[in-house]
């Protein structure tokens, strides 16, 4: 019991503890006169992945990495299964050209390249599958990459694509909320660790287990809450936008940053669950063709899901 209210008060905390630093960190940055669009492809964009970014890092640092490895895997197919599937019911989605032809592919681009870093034994390596601090650089390599065209992409945009509205309050205030908020992912990534551990040895579920699916669940809620208020507002561009770019900020940045703190070891992480992340970019690719993802699809999407979680229960 208390090991669940661990959990539950760490994911409490880093949500919260997100929230309070992209709030305070855009307010100081509006104060610093920089551009609403360096603070929307920076703060606000990042935001979202702060806590997949903590829980991972934090796992990395204290050797569970087959929670890290499994948080980031987990997040994305419960991004693309479950958030965009739910979204699509709250209303059907519109997809972007550039998201159909650039973003999707490069989210199973990352997926493919990760799963192939992760199979050393089945390359021909030597030593065990893991994802050491060279892979680490090269995923880094890859996401300098992905926020240039990012940034190309914006700066060819419209206005009105660009506007990110960003509160203003005083400086001391801005202050106290970046540092509060750090204070509270620092403190929630530890708790939702040693939760997660501790439920994994009560109950006899591994730690990889408990990392694709609760660990996964809980640090999604950001882009869940976003994703679905912007289909419940009809911008079903910016729900679709928002899980395809933090899947690939989830595998090139803070999978790639984890490793640098510590070589990630796959551990019981499979290669059923890397092709089921890669198999969710290419789902929805197809899904997208004709520039929308429908109720029914959204629904099919969600069946996914349950199906994997299903697998993995009864792989324990």
């Amino acid at each position: 019991m208390i090991s669940v209210l661990l959990l539950v008060g760490g994911v409490v905390a880093v949500v919260i503890g997100a929230n309070l630093l992209v709030e305070g960190a855009s307010s100081l940055a509006k104060r610093l006169n920089i551009s609403d669009l360096v603070i929307g492809l920076t703060v606000v964009a990042l935001g979202t992945s702060t806590p997949e970014f903590v829980v991972s890092f934090f796992s990395a640092m204290q050797g569970e990495t087959e929670i890290a490895i499994g948080n980031v895997v987990g997040s994305n197919i419960f991004n693309i299964f479950l958030i965009l599937g739910v979204s699509a019911l709250v209303y059907p989605l519109r997809v972007e050209s550039n998201t159909i032809w650039k973003e999707i592919p490069m989210s199973l681009l990352a997926a493919l390249v990760v799963m192939a870093m992760a199979n050393d034994t089945l390359l021909g390596g030597l030593g065990e599958n893991r994802i050491d601090r060279g892979d680490g650089f090269s995923l880094l390599g890859f996401f300098v990459i992905f926020l240039y065209y990012t940034f190309y992409i914006a700066k060819n945009a419209s206005p009105t694509e660009l506007h990110n509205q960003v509160n203003k309050y005083p400086l001391y205030q801005s202050v106290l909320m970046i540092l509060g908020g750090l204070a509270l992912l620092v403190l929630g990534g530890r708790l939702i660790v040693t939760g997660a551990v501790d439920i994994a040895e009560s109950i006899g579920i591994s730690k990889s287990v408990i990392g694709l699916t609760i660990v996964a669940a809980g640090t999604s809620i950001p882009e869940l809450a976003t994703s679905v208020v912007a289909a419940y507002k009809k911008n079903a561009d910016i729900a679709v936008g928002n899980v395809v770019g933090s899947n690939i900020f989830n595998l090139f940045f803070i999978l790639g940053a984890s490793s640098l703190a510590s070589p990630l070891e796959i551990g019981a992480i499979t290669n059923i669950d890397f092709l089921v992340c890669a198999a969710a970019s290419l789902i929805l690719l197809v899904h997208a063709f004709d520039f929308k993802i429908s109720k029914v699809e959204g629904g099919v999407l969600i069946l996914l899901y349950v199906a994997y979680v299903v697998y993995l229960i009864q792989a324990v």
